[in-house]
């Protein structure tokens, strides 16, 4: 797959952070890709998770010629922005012409939904295609589809980190077969979904944004594993459930670096002794300190993916 997803229809790269649940406030600026992008990955970076989240995406073009199709940025918040601020934040990466050419607005809770997800095309990650469902029936032979929609949760699978974890996966369960599974952060569901529709087994998953964990049940039915995925709002692994189904032998925490590192103890102590643990939601100067954490409690890195600037981590407990 290419990674710039390019296509004739508006594509779209959404990054790391939950959609506010209250959106009602938009940053939208057209530019070039590398602007766009470096935009995205600098508000995903400064601004909290729950309250802000980022898209970067081609426009469809004027004509037939697509690579001439503008990209755009688009920043959604909950609250009010302080709009010299993020003026300010532009500025300092990408000059002060695009700082002035950034509009603000306020948009319907949904509309983010409409502009950066819809008419995504399907993402390939080793065997499993991920689709949404206008994309329906064009999984090849020996493919496994997982149909994500738009929706109030991280993950369609055409972010960096959640490809990296899709081809980790697709690593593991080329060489063993797990039997007890947890999923730290689901967002939508999907990497939950793709370990029950690969190994048809009960898969342990949380996340602390209740409308993740909503929508990561809505998904887990349309794909068949509602049996399988049963999620709960969790802190982390904080909660019975997930607690209760340790030890684990492969755990996905696809969140972001500071509670990576805050969760090592707790994902070591989980886990089982030989464990796989993936880790994700890193850019490359996250790495050193995540893998450092862990090593403190006896985990110890195997793989690295590199896609789009984010690092997906392959992580053993010794």
């Amino acid at each position: 797959m290419n990674c710039r997803l390019r296509a004739l229809m508006l594509t779209a790269a959404m990054l790391e952070g939950l959609p506010p649940n209250n959106a009602a406030h938009v940053m939208r600026l057209v530019c070039d890709e590398a602007t766009a992008r470096n935009i995205a990955d600098i508000v995903v970076e400064t601004f909290d998770p729950a309250d802000t989240a980022a898209a970067a995406f081609e426009e469809a073009p004027s004509s037939r010629d697509w690579k001439t199709g503008p990209w755009v940025v688009e920043v959604y918040f909950g609250p009010a922005p302080d709009e010299a601020n993020v003026r300010a934040l532009i500025a300092a990466v990408a000059g002060a012409d695009a700082a002035a050419a950034a509009s603000f607005g306020r948009i319907h809770q949904r509309d983010w939904v409409a502009s950066s997800l819809e008419g995504l095309q399907p993402v390939r990650a080793g065997r499993f295609v991920v689709h949404g469902s206008h994309a329906r029936g064009l999984a090849r032979v020996n493919e496994i589809a997982i149909e994500i929609d738009a929706a109030l949760a991280f993950g369609t699978g055409h972010h960096g980190t959640t490809r990296g974890c899709l081809l980790m996966l697709d690593r593991v369960a080329r060489r063993r077969r797990p039997n007890a599974i947890l999923d730290i952060g689901t967002g939508s569901g999907v990497l939950a979904i793709a370990a029950a529709r690969l190994f048809r087994r009960r898969i342990h998953a949380g996340d602390i944004d209740p409308i993740s964990v909503a929508a990561a049940a809505v998904n887990a039915k349309l794909n068949g594993v509602a049996g399988f995925v049963r999620p709960v709002q969790s802190r982390g692994a904080d909660h019975n459930e997930l607690r209760g189904g340790a030890p684990y032998d492969l755990v996905f925490a696809n969140i972001l670096a500071r509670p990576l590192r805050g969760l090592a103890p707790a994902v070591s102590r989980l886990s089982k002794p030989g464990a796989d643990i993936v880790l994700s939601g890193l850019i490359g100067p996250d790495v050193a300190g995540v893998v450092a954490a862990y090593g403190v409690q006896g985990v110890v890195l195997r793989e690295r993916i590199d896609l789009e600037g984010w690092a997906t981590l392959l992580m053993c407990r010794c």
